[in-house]
């Protein structure tokens, strides 16, 4: 195989590494996962008789948002301390 095929080969792994990075790090992503939590959430407890279905999917949807926002900064806590 040819060096500059192996080149394009690299360039082309890593531009795709970099569009999955920023997929997994944007708030489309972020904000698509909780409207489908909400969703699930009402589902099953409509499915279950729950009192308040449509408030209290709202916990579990909040607890994945407020992780997904908690997430960075505890984990450039950890990266300080790692080196």
């Amino acid at each position: 195989m040819g060096i500059e095929k192996q080149i394009s080969e690299i360039v082309t792994r890593n531009e795709r590494v970099e569009q999955d990075k920023r997929w997994e790090t944007s708030w489309m992503r972020r904000i698509s996962i909780a409207i489908l939590t909400y969703i699930l959430a009402v589902l099953f407890l409509t499915l279950i008789d729950a009192e308040n279905a449509f408030l209290a999917a709202l916990v579990p949807t909040g607890g994945y948002l407020l992780s997904t926002i908690s997430a960075s900064p505890i984990r450039k806590y950890w990266e300080k301390y790692q080196k």
